[in-house]
Formats: C-alpha cells, sequence, structure tokens
C-alpha cells in the first residue's frame, strides 16, 4: 500500500500537466499518482501513458469518457491504493516541500493516523499582483495531532479547500453518493462531505499547493463562474443537505461547518447576482427554499440571521451592493 494517493484529473492538459506530475514525481516510491484522462481532444491521454510506461511503479492513467472533474475524483477513489488521498489539477504544482510532508505523514501514521493533514496554499497569479498565501497557523495548533476542540475560530479567508486538504481514504469512503458528474465547483462539495468524518488532524505548516490563476479558460475565472452560477447553486444546496447541523455533536466541528456553509452560500450569491437578472435571482430563491425544506432551522438561519442576508436584498440595489462585496473580496483575496 502507498503512503499518499494523488489524483491528477486532467482535460485537454497537455500544455501544463507535465509541470504538475514532475512535481509529483518528488514524491518517489511513496507516492501512487493516478492520472485522469477525462475524454481529452488533445494529447494529453498519451503523455499520461508516457509517464506511466516510464515510472510503472509510481504512475497509474485511467481513461474514461467526459464526466468532469468530480468524477475525476470518484475514479480516483475507486483506483486508490494509498492510505491518504490529495487531488492535485493537472494546471497546478506542489512546492518543494513536498518531502517534508510526506515524512510527516509517516511521523502521524506511527502515532496512530490522522483523518485530515493540512497545509497552506499559495496563489500564484500570471500577472505578478496578488500572490500571496493561505495560512492556517492562527488557527490550528503545529507539530502534534489534534482534535477540533484544539482549533479557533477561522477567519473568512481561512476555508479548508480541495488545495489544504489531505484526508485519510477512509474518511473519504464514508460519503453517501459520489460527486456529481460534469458539475464544476464541486470539489467545495469533497470537502463538506468529508469534514463531518475527521477528528484526528495535523497541521504542515508550509505552503505546499501552487495555486496557479490566470488561464481564460479557468473556472474560477469571474466571467466562468457568474455564467456557471446553476454549478455554484447545486453544489452549495449538495453542500447543505449532504449532513444535518444539529447531528454534529463536537461544537468546534459545529463551529466550522458553520463557517464553511456560510461561505459556500457567500460565494453562490455574490457570482450568481453578478448577473444582475430576475432569473438568477430567482434561482437563488430556490436554492433557499429546497435547503430550508431540507433543515427549516438552519435554512432559515442562514438565509436570515447571517450577513448572507445584506448581500440578498431584492432588486437592482441589492444586485449592485452584491457586487460591491464581491470587488471588495477579490481586492482582499484575489481569488481570481
Amino acid at each position: 500500500m502507498k503512503l499518499l494517493t494523488v489524483t491528477v484529473p486532467c482535460y485537454n492538459s497537455q500544455d501544463y500537466m507535465e509541470n504538475c506530475i514532475n512535481s509529483l514525481l518528488v514524491g518517489g516510491d511513496k507516492v501512487e499518482i493516478i492520472i485522469i484522462d477525462d475524454g481529452s481532444k488533445d494529447n494529453t491521454g498519451r503523455i499520461a501513458d508516457e509517464y506511466a510506461a516510464k515510472y510503472p511503479n509510481i504512475v497509474k492513467v485511467v481513461h474514461q469518457e467526459n464526466g468532469g472533474h468530480g468524477e475525476g475524483i470518484n475514479q480516483g477513489l475507486v483506483h486508490t491504493t494509498g492510505t491518504y488521498f490529495k487531488v492535485v489539477d493537472s494546471d497546478d504544482t506542489l512546492s518543494a516541500d513536498f518531502p517534508a510532508f510526506l515524512e510527516k505523514l509517516e511521523e502521524c501514521e506511527r502515532s496512530g493516523g490522522v483523518d485530515l493533514m493540512v497545509t497552506n496554499y499559495y496563489y500564484v497569479h500570471s500577472d505578478g499582483v496578488g500572490d500571496r498565501s493561505i495560512n492556517y497557523s492562527s488557527v490550528l495548533p503545529e507539530n502534534r495531532i489534534f482534535q477540533w476542540k484544539d482549533t479557533k475560530v477561522f477567519r473568512p479567508h481561512q476555508m479548508l479547500t480541495i488545495h489544504s486538504c489531505t484526508f485519510r481514504t477512509e474518511a473519504m469512503r464514508k460519503w453517501g453518493e459520489a460527486l456529481p458528474k460534469h458539475v464544476f465547483y464541486e470539489d467545495n462539495l469533497m470537502v463538506c462531505k468529508t469534514l463531518p468524518h475527521v477528528s484526528r488532524m495535523y497541521y504542515f505548516n508550509a505552503d505546499l499547493y501552487r495555486y496557479w490563476i490566470g488561464r481564460p479558460d479557468q473556472s474560477v475565472q469571474q466571467n466562468n463562474m457568474s455564467k456557471r452560477y446553476h454549478h455554484q447553486i447545486l453544489v452549495t444546496e449538495k453542500c447543505f443537505t449532504s449532513f444535518r447541523m444539529d447531528e454534529i455533536t463536537d461544537p468546534m466541528l459545529k463551529k466550522y461547518m458553520h463557517h464553511e456553509l456560510f461561505l459556500m452560500f457567500g460565494i453562490s450569491i455574490l457570482f450568481t447576482r453578478l448577473n444582475k437578472s430576475a432569473e438568477t435571482d430567482a434561482a437563488l430563491d430556490k436554492m433557499w427554499e429546497t435547503c430550508k425544506a431540507h433543515d427549516p432551522k438552519w435554512g432559515n438561519h442562514f438565509r436570515h440571521r447571517t450577513l448572507l442576508s445584506l448581500i440578498c436584498i431584492p432588486g437592482i440595489f441589492g444586485q449592485n451592493f452584491s457586487g460591491l462585496v464581491y470587488r471588495t473580496c477579490n481586492k482582499i483575496v484575489r481569488f481570481n
């Protein structure tokens, strides 16, 4: 069994996937790299097969009909042999801290293992403006295994994401259903579905994940996110309905899940309202109806008893105010 499986979903990734895979090969035989060729039309499949032929003990390739990023993660879980599981997008890389990260994972295994290893991630923009680390040292203990009771209150920018999380494979296999096909932004659902099964954690304070921002066709670009608002809404609905807040008994885990859902709702609202149409506002209303039907108490709480109510103000004024909030948040973090 491998220590870590890294799944790399690829779709028409020939121009950048080699940088990604080369950054993972540094892990050597401790690592299993599963490249998912998601029905690519370019040379992605050929490049993946060349890596598998050259590194047969490290690289596996799964060729599949196009199913989207989420199906890439699903298939990675099907084929993994690793004790731990991480997703690295084909246009991103891991840093030179990767070998030290693997040593920490091994250290954790000798102490009984963890359900989640948290690392920082680093925004790298193509224009060099706004590069920054998302760091968790203010909220997570360092140099020891800890539990939720040992964490502090997360700040708005400190969201646990696919970039910062390496989960124990067993925890991810406790999902009730697979990630949806042909849906963008489903990586947030991956995290939301797994966190309720996490109790033991370790924080490695290093900028392990290099999150490259700037390609025009990236899903996180503003025009793509606003155009795909219905994907954001669907993922947020599934995050909210994947568990029940009042069934979480650990108070700090419950507090974090509140934080995660608050941010997910906020992202969906802001990018949907950038469209400034009655149709998209109606889609948000339907989202709230779905969430309230699942859990009336907490659905009403998020809609009416949090700051989300301010970006849900009806009409053109509310749409313009939401746009202002979006621009302010993006200036602070520059997430696209």
